[in-house]
């Protein structure tokens, strides 16, 4: 049993989620990572601050096992991060049930699940706590040619869901915040041409993995910043450019 702060992350074996476990590490954070093969993977190894669990992210059976670890490790949950999401594009009338249901698993019930786990967690400790959402700036400032509609309709969802959280448990101090990043430089545009990828942002820049990782940090230790959406896009939301 550890007196340090304990956060969850999921979808934390690559990109930003194996930033935000190195950041919260360093920061002196009891860390329960999680995805579906980040023990397998060998990218992190388990230590006496640090728990990796493996499973769907998707599947409730997954947030009970994350969860369960995490008090049996540590004792209790200070911090949660939803960073688990999938992406990818396709012109709206091509994308399939499929796809869909594949959407929805991850960026939704992946997010529902393990916070309905956690939020009961923290009204028995009493003493609040951190929810942060990952979601993107093409929620608000979508761009002709990156046909997301499909995508964008889980990623809106945790918006919401979020706004709505973030009054239902301000009483009890529990915060509910997200970061919408616009490109990151991560394994998912490892493919695109990096001339094209500032081409979206109004400052031409590519955000690195520790711009998330900062501004997850700040939600997640602002005590009075809850039902916030901070963006990480260069400008991109802010409008035409």
């Amino acid at each position: 049993m550890s007196n340090s702060k304990t956060i969850i992350i999921t979808g934390a074996s690559q990109g930003i989620g194996a930033g935000l476990v190195r950041d919260f590490l360093g920061r002196g954070y009891n860390v329960v990572a999680t995805s579906r093969s980040i023990a397998r993977r060998g990218a992190f190894a388990a230590s006496a601050n640090l728990v990796l669990v493996d499973g769907d992210i998707g599947e409730q059976k997954t947030a009970e096992q994350v969860v369960a670890a995490a008090l049996e490790k540590f004792g209790r949950i200070d911090a949660l991060v939803n960073n688990a999401g999938i992406f990818y594009t396709k012109p709206f009338v091509d994308y399939t049930e499929e796809d869909f249901r594949a959407f929805v698993s991850t960026n939704l019930q992946g997010y529902l699940y393990i916070t309905q786990h956690v939020v009961r967690q923290m009204l028995r400790q009493g003493t609040g706590g951190s929810v942060v959402g990952i979601t993107t700036s093409l929620l608000e400032h979508p761009i002709a040619g990156v046909t997301a509609s499909v995508p964008m309709i889980t990623k809106g969802g945790i918006n919401a869901l979020s706004r709505n959280l973030s009054l239902e448990y301000a009483k009890d101090g529990i915060r509910f915040n997200v970061v919408a990043p616009g490109i990151v430089d991560t394994p998912l545009h490892e493919k695109n041409p990096k001339d094209f990828l500032k081409t979206l942002s109004p400052m031409g820049v590519i955000s690195d993995v520790q711009d998330i990782a900062n501004a997850v940090v700040f939600l997640t230790e602002s005590k009075t910043v809850t039902g916030e959406v901070l963006h990480v896009d260069g400008g991109a939301h802010s409008g035409k450019w």
